[in-house]
């Protein structure tokens, strides 16, 4: 076990979380990630309680290992899904779009790590003083929905400013990203992006392959004008969404159009009509391998890292 705060927390091998990505970031993904040493965590999205339920079920059944689901705020479920974490007491909940203060109270009773992702200083002194384990900060440089903040200048100034662990989502997809984050103060990153071009990430062939291909400039940011900006792999869909966000259309029209665009690409393999949520880091991308693999490689490489910045100084 790594020396971090958030692996004594969390009771895990690895300071390794992986990102929760509706559609993707299923009990198969997690249940891998947990079994490899790091923090697998489910996406409840805006599914109903009951679909949730099927996946904390399946993981229960494919690992003893400690996992998270991540709980969006917005969701037309939210007060259902959190009942249902309480009745399941699962281990770790992770928050999105939102303040999650008026439920930490009733998840720590019940033993559950509440960690909330935070786009500013302002929210991660909020949630820790209602009683957050640790936070997640996010930069743009993800994909999905985003903030403006990029990981570099977001993490350090958020360690600074909270006494709970940081950890830094974001642009990270291997050793020498994770040595980024730990020397900006974090304790443990996030990963999305790299776990969804993993042997057990159960998405669409075609949105894997999307990535794999990807360069560095290929990602875009669409959706700004509605006030939920979302990066995502440049295709037929982004270039519709440019051309209507240009022509001045209203916020409801993009909403239409982004409506069940993830699932088209995710689930039905639609990689030209579809939004291929996906962080900057897909151009360093171009392998699929198990989970198992991808961390000790990450592991590994911090640890070359490491090795490299002590013999600069010597």
């Amino acid at each position: 076990m790594i020396h971090s705060r958030v692996c004594k927390l969390l009771g895990i091998q690895y300071p390794i979380f992986q990102g929760a990505m509706a559609w993707i970031s299923t009990a198969e993904l997690a249940a891998a990630v947990s079994n490899a040493g790091g923090l697998g965590i489910i996406a409840a999205g805006n599914a109903p309680a009951d679909i949730v339920k099927k996946e904390i079920d399946k993981i229960k059944s494919l690992t003893d290992k400690p996992y998270g689901l991540n709980v969006m705020l917005l969701s037309p479920y939210i007060d259902e899904i959190m009942e249902l974490v309480l009745s399941e007491k699962v281990p770790v909940v992770t928050t999105g779009a939102g303040n999650p203060s008026k439920y930490i109270k009733d998840l720590k009773s019940i033993g559950t790590k509440v960690i909330p992702v935070v786009p500013t200083i302002a929210l991660a002194k909020r949630v820790e003083k209602a009683g957050a384990d640790a936070v997640i900060v996010e930069g743009t440089e993800a994909g999905g929905h985003i903030g403006e903040l990029t990981t570099m200048v977001l993490v350090p100034q958020i360690v600074d400013a909270v006494n709970v662990p940081v950890i830094a989502a974001g642009g990270v997809a291997d050793g020498r990203g994770m040595m980024a984050a730990f020397s900006l103060g974090a304790e443990a990153v996030q990963i999305g992006t790299r776990f969804v071009c993993s042997k057990e990430c159960q998405v669409h062939d075609k949105y894997k392959e999307i990535i794999l291909k990807a360069k560095d400039r290929d990602t875009v940011v669409t959706g700004r004008s509605t006030g939920h900006p979302v990066r995502v792999i440049k295709n037929k869909l982004a270039k519709e969404f440019d051309r209507l966000e240009k022509s001045g259309c209203s916020i409801e029209a993009l909403e239409e159009l982004g409506a069940g665009k993830l699932k088209m690409a995710a689930i039905d393999g639609d990689v030209e009509n579809g939004s291929i949520m996906s962080g900057q880091i897909a151009g360093m991308i171009d392998d699929i391998k198990s989970c198992k693999e991808i961390i000790e490689e990450i592991i590994l490489g911090m640890k070359e890292n490491y090795q490299s910045m002590n013999n600069i100084w010597q």
